[in-house]
């Protein structure tokens, strides 16, 4: 019998410390649904590409996929992640997150670079994460941001598209999507 690339074991104990992390919380734009869903649809991308892609350390991009914003958007700090995961996982989570004392322009650079200090396997999840959020935007977004955002995109495309030809694709795919969306508006 074959065993999976990944461990089901990190992946559940990931899982429900994101869903204890993030419990009450809603993915912005929608009808309440719990951010668990964001989480999870990052982790399946995830998921997806090491299907096709084989890499050094998928339970790292797995557990970095369920655990990307705990840091950022939560009372979890880097300590604790690296109590309950490790290493490699804390400082992971500490790159995908952006440093709230840069100034919001030089935030962004800063994380693309803290990103590409880490392992292949971090990169797919800041992909995974960018592809999922490519949906429509907020009704209450400027024209301007919303151009921003897709040209953000697309500099983390530029950045780490080099991590996976699998999401690279489908990341280019959202883009254009995307932008067609902006066109019709």
């Amino acid at each position: 019998m074959d065993t999976p690339p990944w461990s089901p074991d990190r992946y559940l104990t990931a899982y429900r410390f994101a869903a204890e992390a993030h419990r009450g919380q809603t993915v912005p734009g929608t009808d309440g649904l719990p951010y668990l869903m964001h989480l999870s649809l990052v982790c399946m991308e995830v998921m997806s590409a090491l299907a096709v892609e084989p890499g050094d350390d998928p339970d790292l991009a797995i557990q970095c996929a369920l655990l990307h914003d705990v840091i950022e958007d939560t009372d979890v700090t880097h300590e604790q992640v690296l109590a309950s995961f490790g290493r490699a996982v804390a400082d992971g989570v500490q790159a995908l997150s952006k440093d709230p004392g840069l100034p919001k322009a030089e935030r962004m650079a800063d994380s693309l670079a803290r990103i590409q200090a880490q392992p292949r396997a971090v990169w797919l999840v800041k992909l995974a994460d960018r592809i999922t959020n490519l949906a429509p935007p907020p009704a209450s977004w400027s024209a301007d941001k919303r151009a921003r955002y897709r040209d953000e995109a697309g500099r983390i495309l530029a950045a780490l598209g080099g991590a996976s030809a699998y999401l690279s694709a489908r990341m280019q795919a959202r883009i254009e999507a995307y932008a067609a969306h902006l066109a019709q508006l």
